[in-house]
This record gives structure tokens, sequence and C-alpha cells, in this order.
């Protein structure tokens, strides 16, 4: 392999936006934007650091400019903004193309690697044509400018790496590896049950210890014990179909006793885990002014609402849970999913409490309490709806794709199989990647399932069952038996052979073990008629 870091240079174009305006021109080094704001581009390292200084004016955008061309022949990859969608996928040049955080261009023997360090202090996202490489960097508080004051922002750090002679997925994994210098791992490999993708938020206490039962007669013989989350059931204002928020500080009449029923499983010999939404809180006792203007949920940029939820982790960590999955904290703190993201995360024109903070920050601040809180318990972090660039580093395991199903295998096949695919080079890299759940409910026929459960337990990734006892035959069980032991060790690491070609991967091989999948159903794929997704792209109107 040859692997040469590439230094960015100089930029040919800024642009700033402010509250109030917008400035761009010619880049020219210490030159003022709006009388007071300055942006320093500084080589370090292998590395490009950008930092910004605006005293007195807030500051939303900074778009970077490259006038350096890349291949017109070339084959581009991106991540996304949090999780994927089912759409990510090598595509040709397409200058309208959002590419949040990094990408690579594959042509020929050549690998040309873009991004920013992972925990950067603004939402990235790069563009690129025929003429030149721009990089967006969304430095906003909320949807308004970011006040600074006297502080000078570190913005982002930009690596760019060429690879050749070597794979687009091993040249994807090293440069992950180069993003993310300090990530954290689980000690021992997680896998296990997930209740959520059979119950669908309807479950109770009784059913989870008759889980707890099945999942291990499914892992006899692992010496690894398997994990069981407790998915959304099980809070005291949960109510079907309806709400599925706080408070956090007990269970429902269906849950009577959430630090006896964590004991009781690990006795019966499982890893007891919980899901928690820790922004989204209908607790009468919260004041006013801990909650955010855009929707209400909790703002934790103001410090008695970040206590407030460290004191939430702290006690799902005392009642003796040893799996954290905290979810929705990106939707609740900016109003959007990842598809809604057209290119930016959240609206215009609010702010949170504290003003001087872009949101990455916020984002960050919001992980760091979560992962420090549970990590002194040893407690795994497993993220969900989580901006995985920024969680990099302070969260274990992170749900990388939108949900599978129980109900529909199309939905598994087009989210699960895409996200596994394309953001497995972070695996091993940022964190464990987990592409949820193998949903077994009886109504996906177990051939798809099958494949999925095989694919998932060679991948070396965390494998999660959802599975209602007694719809699978004997036969089934024992087959699943075999790749639960699988995956309780990950020392198969599958990787797609046919990525650059196909967005739902169907050859894989690790070494010597070569897998061929067949994803679609005899009839053929099932869509909606009046769907509510679209594919983002930057657009004038």
């Amino acid at each position: 392999m040859l692997r040469t870091s590439v230094d960015m240079g100089e930029p040919s174009w800024i642009t700033v936006t402010s509250d109030t305006g917008c400035e761009s021109h010619e880049y020219v080094r210490d030159a003022n934007y709006f009388a007071d704001t300055q942006i320093a581009l500084v080589s370090q390292g292998e590395g490009t650091i950008i930092s910004l200084s605006s005293p007195s004016t807030p500051i939303r955008y900074l778009k970077i400019r490259w006038n350096k061309h890349l291949p017109s022949d070339g084959r581009y990859l991106s991540d996304e903004w949090e999780r994927g969608y089912g759409t990510m996928g090598f595509q040709t040049l397409r200058p309208n193309r959002i590419m949040p955080w990094y990408f690579f261009c594959v042509s020929g023997d050549a690998i040309h690697a873009f991004g920013v360090k992972v925990q950067a202090n603004a939402m990235c996202f790069w563009q690129v044509d025929s003429a030149g490489i721009t990089l967006v960097l969304d430095v906003r508080n909320g949807g308004s400018g970011v006040v600074l004051g006297s502080r000078r922002l570190t913005v982002a750090t930009v690596l760019r790496t060429d690879y050749s002679g070597v794979d687009s997925f091993f040249a994807a994994h090293e440069f992950c590896r180069q993003l993310c210098p300090n990530p954290v791992f689980p000690e021992l490999p997680v896998y296990g049950s997930n209740n959520w993708y059979y119950a669908y938020g309807d479950s109770s206490e009784e059913e989870i210890l008759k889980d707890a039962d099945y999942i291990l007669g499914l892992t006899q013989g692992a010496i690894n014990p398997p994990t069981l989350v407790i998915d959304d059931c099980w809070q005291e204002h949960h109510r079907l179909n309806e709400y599925n928020g706080g408070p956090w500080t007990q269970g429902n009449s269906k849950f009577p006793d959430m630090q006896a029923l964590a004991a009781t499983l690990v006795d019966r010999g499982v890893n007891p885990g919980i899901w928690i939404r820790l922004l989204l809180n209908e607790s009468e006792d919260i004041p006013e002014t801990w909650r955010s203007p855009l929707n209400g949920c909790l703002d934790p940029t103001h410090p008695d609402a970040l206590t407030y939820i460290a004191h939430d982790v702290q006690r799902m960590c005392e009642w003796g849970y040893r799996v954290i999955k905290h979810d929705f904290s990106t939707f609740d703190l900016f109003g959007r999913w990842g598809f809604e993201m057209n290119p930016l995360i959240t609206a215009e024109d609010w702010h949170f409490h504290n003003q001087s903070m872009t949101n990455a920050e916020v984002v960050k601040q919001l992980y760091t309490v979560i992962y420090e809180t549970a990590h002194s318990y040893g407690t795994i972090i497993l993220g969900c709806n989580t901006i995985g660039h920024l969680g990099a580093g302070l969260m274990h395991i992170n749900r990388i794709g939108d949900d599978t199903s129980g109900l529909d295998w199309e939905r598994t096949r087009q989210i699960g199989i895409n996200s596994l695919a394309f953001r497995l080079p972070q695996h091993g890299a940022f964190y464990d990647v987990d592409a949820d759940c193998v949903g077994i409910m009886g109504r996906i026929d177990w051939s798809m399932n099958r494949q999925w459960s095989d694919l998932l337990a060679r991948s070396g990734t965390p494998m999660f069952i959802s599975a209602k006892p007694g719809v699978m035959t004997t036969q089934e069980e024992c087959e699943m038996r075999g790749l639960l032991l699988i995956a309780s060790q990950q020392r198969i690491h599958l990787k797609p052979l046919d990525w650059e070609l196909n967005d739902c991967p169907e050859l894989w091989e690790d070494g010597d073990v070569n897998r061929q999948y067949r994803w679609y159903e005899p009839e053929g794929l099932a869509f909606s008629t009046t769907p509510t997704r679209s594919i983002p792209m930057l657009s004038i109107e």
C-alpha cells in the first residue's frame, strides 16, 4: 500500500455568512470579514486546522473553496449527517450532492480521501464539481449565528490522504482510523436481543424475563454472555403509539421495579440493557427555562438541564443496567431527521440557552456528559439517532442506520444492508457499528431473515435479534443458535466486494470466507406510492 498525506494548501475563495449578511471574496491571509471576523488555515502535521475569531459578529457559516480538480471519471462515496436511510453508495460526480463529514473518490488504482477529524466544532459537509472542492462549515447556535466573544474557535481539522495499491474498502477503513485518534470500544463483543421489533412498545416485565430465557437458550455454550436491551416500553409515562419520553425515574405498571428487574436479568445470566430518550421529558418539575424554544425538549446548554440529564443516566447505571441505548437526541436537539437535513441540520433563526456554543459543541457536550457519567460505572453507551462523527470517542457502539423491521423485509433490505455496507469502514475505527436488529415476529420470510442474520454474525459487528418466542421453527432456532455463537466472538469480518457497483452489496468476503446473498423477494421490490422521504441535494430553490 502507498499512503500519502496531501496538504490542502491555501483555499481559492472564502464566503462568510453572519446573522446580517454575507461576504465572499478570494482568499487573502489575515483578511477581515464584517470588520472583526477572521478565518485562519494553518497546516499542522498531516492536517489543516481551520479556526475562526469573531468578537462581535455572530457567524452562521463558512464556505471554503479550493479550485483543485479531481478525476472526472471518479466514483464518490460519502457519509451521512446522522443515521443512514438506505441511500448511501458510490456515485459519479454530482455537483449538487451533499457529502457530510468525509468523502472518497475512486479512480482506477487511485483513491483520494478527504475529511474532517471526528469531534469537529462545526457541522461540516463537502461539495465537489469539475472545477473544485468546497467545504461548508455550519457554526450556528441553533439556527442563529454563534456568539464567540473573545474566544477563538478551532472549527475543524481537515485531512486529505491518497492511497494506491489497496482496495477501496481497506482505504476507507484506514482513513476512518486516521480521522479518529481516540475511539472507545466495548471490552467484549456485544450481541444479544432487543424486544422492539416484535413488541413495538407493548411489553412487560414478564415478557422481558421470557425474552431472557429465550436468548439464553439460543446462546448456550457461549463464553461471552448475551445482552438483553429493554427498548421503549418501560417508562412511567409510556403511552403506546403516542408518547415515548420521560420522566425516567421509575417504570410503569407493567414494569414495577426496574432495579429489581436488572438484578434478576443478571442472576439469569444476561447483561441488562435499557433504552432512554433523554431530551424528551414531560415532567412538570422541569422549569420552562430548561427547555428548547424549538420544540420544548430539554436544552442541554442550560447547566441545570444538563445536570438533570446526567442524573437520569446515573439512575440507569445505579439500577444495574450495563448498556444504555440513548435515542432521538439529534431529532430532539434540531427538529429534523437526517433525510430532512437539506442541507442544514436545523431551521434558521432560533438559538439555545447558551449562544456561545456551536451546534457541534452542544452535541459533544451532551455526549460527553452521558459517556463520562456512565464510564464511572463501567456502563456501555450505545448511541441511536446520534451524529456518529461527533460521537466517535464518546460512545462504544453507534446505531448506524434508521430502523430495520419485523414487519417488512424491504425496510431491512434498504436500510440495514446499505447502512452496514457503507458504514462498515467506521467499525473498529470510530466505535463498534450496530446495523440494527433481525426482526422475527412471523411476518418476514425466514429465507430473508436468515441471510440478514448470517451477514450480521459474520460482519464482526454487534448482532441483535428481536425474536418473539415461539415464532421460529426448531430448524430455524438451530441455525440462529449457530449464528449467535459466531456473533458472540466477532472473529470473522466480512467486507463487501461489490460495494462500488451495488448499493445493496451481495458479494462479501473475509480471507477464505466468501458469501453471496440474495436480497430480493421473488415478487420484486416493495415500495410506497406516496413516499414521505427524499434524497437531500443542494438546490437554489
